[in-house]
């Protein structure tokens, strides 16, 4: 008879190299494993389908924030986001180049030596991460991260002090209620999700897109 063994859903292991975790990258290619890396420290971590369709599901609706509000945009997704000299490394569960999408259009893969880091970045938080993330992306110099932790969304904006502060509005997207989009992001799973999606984009051009064209049109008669 054979043994089944079921693979860890969470651990740390210490005392890996750089080049460890680069072949561990290179060997499991596009899984649904997580993998952190941070000063020597490995964390292998298995992405649900509920953590995995959550961070779909809030990528879908920035996308759809960019598309009403004509921002440019390159998604990352969960693209590894990794620097040797600093050796920290992690992918996070959306990633998008907003400001910079210029400098990554193209682009087949993100080199930290001479891309720009991701302007947004999101965590779903439903599973606790043993390594600090918030660290890793402050050393890759990530300038926003939203965190869901399945009820509160979190905008993390990076000082000047290379510390993460909270912010009431993003600074990506000024012109987005949070909490608005967060009241959308919870509703997830109450309906299918072409209806919600649908439903997301009339209330961004009618609470949004309306609003931002009006003030700018009152500015504008000053």
């Amino acid at each position: 008879m054979v043994a089944v063994i079921e693979r860890p859903m969470h651990m740390v292991l210490p005392h890996i190299t750089w080049e460890t975790y680069e072949r561990i990258l290179d060997e499991i290619g596009e899984t649904h494993l997580r993998v952190t890396y941070k000063h020597g420290r490995l964390e292998f971590m298995t992405i649900s389908y509920e953590h995995d369709n959550i961070g779909r599901w809030i990528g879908r609706l920035i996308y759809l924030v960019a598309l009403e509000l004509c921002y440019p945009l390159a998604t990352g997704g969960s693209t590894t986001l990794k620097e040797a000299l600093l050796e920290v490394g992690l992918e996070p569960d959306e990633c998008f180049w907003i400001k910079n999408e210029n400098k990554m259009r193209g682009k087949k893969k993100w080199k930290a030596m001479i891309d720009p880091p991701p302007d947004l970045a999101v965590e779903v938080d439903i599973t606790s991460n043993w390594l600090d993330r918030l660290e890793i992306y402050a050393t890759l110099k990530v300038p926003e991260v939203w965190r869901f932790d399945g009820e509160t969304l979190r905008v993390l904006v990076l000082g000047s002090n290379g510390k993460y502060k909270e912010r009431a509005r993003s600074q990506t997207f000024p012109a987005l209620p949070m909490d608005g989009f967060v009241r959308f992001v919870k509703k997830l799973g109450s309906a299918e999700e072409v209806s919600l999606t649908r439903e997301f984009a009339e209330w961004l051009r009618s609470e949004v897109v309306g609003k931002k064209a009006g003030a700018e049109r009152k500015n504008g008669r000053r």
